[in-house]
């Protein structure tokens, strides 16, 4: 297998994986599929990057691989490089404080007349 062929299988598995994931689609579809699913088995799985990149891989590693030991491997290399694909790809999270407005004041000793 030539190397392009592993970095289109990535690809396509994370872009697949993220539509399903994280997209809303065209007219909100996937956004209103995801809700009617639910919170049943496949549910959990949209909700779950990593369980999801691993059921996308599935049918992309037994198109490009030769046989049975490289369609395994390439199954666990394309839903790996789809999770590093996403957390590079992903924000970072906001902070979790918020700082106070500064009183400059506060430790001084109040005028007593």
């Amino acid at each position: 297998m030539r190397w392009y062929g592993l970095a289109l299988g990535i690809l396509g598995v994370w872009r697949i994986t993220h539509l399903f994931h994280a997209e809303d689609g065209p007219a909100n579809l996937l956004a209103r599929f995801r809700q009617w699913v639910g919170s049943g088995f496949w549910g959990n799985l949209l909700d779950c990057f990593y369980c999801l990149s691993l059921w996308v891989s599935v049918p992309f590693a037994l198109a490009i691989g030769r046989d049975w030991a490289e369609s395994f491997l390439l199954w666990l290399a394309f839903s790996a490089g789809a999770i590093l694909l996403e957390r590079a790809s992903a924000r970072a999270p906001e902070a979790l404080y918020k700082e106070d407005e500064d009183n400059e004041n506060v430790l001084l000793r109040k005028n007593q007349k």
